[in-house]
């Protein structure tokens, strides 16, 4: 009864047909378009899904127990979130969605053994199962759109050489790439900047491959890839990049990782990061998100990474964001990913396809309707080296060669 109920507060905009376990049909309509049909297969999932939304749909949608007889997953996600929008909910449900985020800072700490645990959680599953959705190259992180004509891999190498040039390399520097992924940016940025790069990461499987790809590229000699967390790194470096790993810190450790970089960092260097954010301030996690597939991930608003920036020798020197430039990514990730979906299933699963569905479809919408954009900071110890004007950037990217 109070799922029925919060239906016909919730849906604002469309129609929405819900067919539940008995079979009888619930319409929920407040205009002709769209048009989305659903099935529940269990009883109970209507009383989760009043009490736990975002969990229940996730979970059931993996276990089978929701159906969607019009449309697709991607469709029902973007019906809600459009609803979500015009959505005003009672008192008590806010003061429920502070009392997450109050919880949520207390209690989210990161130490090292815990964040290998949540890395191998995601990362450490076989490259072969990422191979079928990622571009050639690798590229786990939001690509650089410059039209939206771009395929993936031409996106994905329009990241790297703005990232480049932001970092304004110059040949025989050492770099330092936290979180170096299945290593093609630390291989490009060496091949063609002809400079040293260390790169690390907390994922056997990513270390494994990188170093392999080093190795066949013939740059072992400059491109070295550990098992090591940025809190264990030491030395000195001409610049820093972090590309989607700041996401992975937790909201306790950030004047820690800023101060980490300031230490490691040279006083004439540069530092980037390369960061998934939340336009609309700090938020709580989604639970179905942070459950199966990123334990301990957080998108950061900006004012909670600036404010833990502010006690560090570092100073911002350029922001930028990308708004809908991860939502595209997701998009080909998405459409590469259900193309291999019958081989997906052989190998892992139709609960596992599922999950990867879910995951892949509610992120787009999200970057697409629900605030999360990408930023990339800038920073540096001595800001008085600092460009006068972002004129830089395009002229290294224009003078930088195909990669």
């Amino acid at each position: 009864m109070f799922f029925h109920h919060f239906l016909k507060r919730f849906v604002k905009i469309g129609t929405l047909n819900l067919i539940d376990k008995c079979g009888k049909n619930h319409c929920y309509s407040a205009t002709q378009t769209p048009k989305i049909t659903i099935q529940l297969h269990s009883k109970s999932l209507e009383r989760r899904l009043y009490h736990s939304p975002i969990l229940a749909l996730g979970e059931g949608y993996m276990e089978g127990h929701i159906t969607i007889e019009k449309g697709d997953i991607y469709d029902f996600l973007a019906f809600c979130a459009v609803n979500l929008q015009k959505f005003n909910p009672p008192l008590v449900e806010k003061l429920t969605d502070q009392l997450s985020s109050l919880r949520r800072l207390l209690h989210e700490k990161n130490p090292i053994h815990k964040s290998h645990k949540n890395v191998a959680h995601h990362y450490d599953l076989s490259e072969d199962l990422y191979r079928l959705f990622l571009d050639k190259d690798m590229q786990y992180s939001c690509a650089y759109f410059k039209s939206l004509d771009d395929d993936l891999e031409t996106a994905q190498e329009n990241k790297k050489r703005h990232l480049a040039a932001k970092l304004q390399l110059k040949s025989g520097q050492k770099v330092l790439d936290i979180g170096s992924g299945w290593g093609g940016l630390a291989i490009s940025l060496a091949r063609e900047a002809n400079i040293d790069v260390t790169g690390l990461t907390l994922s056997e499987e990513q270390h494994k491959v990188a170093t392999e790809r080093a190795k066949a590229a013939g740059l072992e000699d400059r491109v070295r890839f550990c098992l090591r967390d940025y809190r264990e790194e030491m030395g000195t470096y001409d610049r820093i990049v972090s590309v989607g790993m700041f996401e992975h810190v937790g909201v306790k450790h950030y004047s820690e990782f800023f101060s980490q970089i300031s230490s490691l960092l040279r006083a004439d260097g540069i530092a980037l990061l390369h960061s998934i954010g939340c336009s609309s301030g700090p938020t709580t996690p989604n639970s179905w998100l942070k459950k199966y597939i990123f334990p301990g991930g957080y998108a950061p608003a900006l004012s909670e990474t600036l404010s833990a920036l502010e006690p560090s020798k570092l100073y911002v020197t350029d922001i930028e964001i990308l708004h809908q430039h991860y939502a595209e990514t997701l998009r080909h990730w998405r459409t590469r990913f259900l193309a291999h979906q019958n081989k997906v299933k052989e190998i892992w699963g139709e609960k596992f396809f599922r999950m990867w569905e879910f995951y892949l479809a509610s992120c787009e919408i999200a970057f697409r309707k629900r605030g999360y954009m990408v930023f990339q900071m800038q920073m540096m110890r001595d800001p008085e080296l600092a460009p006068l004007t972002r004129d830089y950037i395009w002229e290294e990217e224009e003078n930088s060669c195909q990669w």
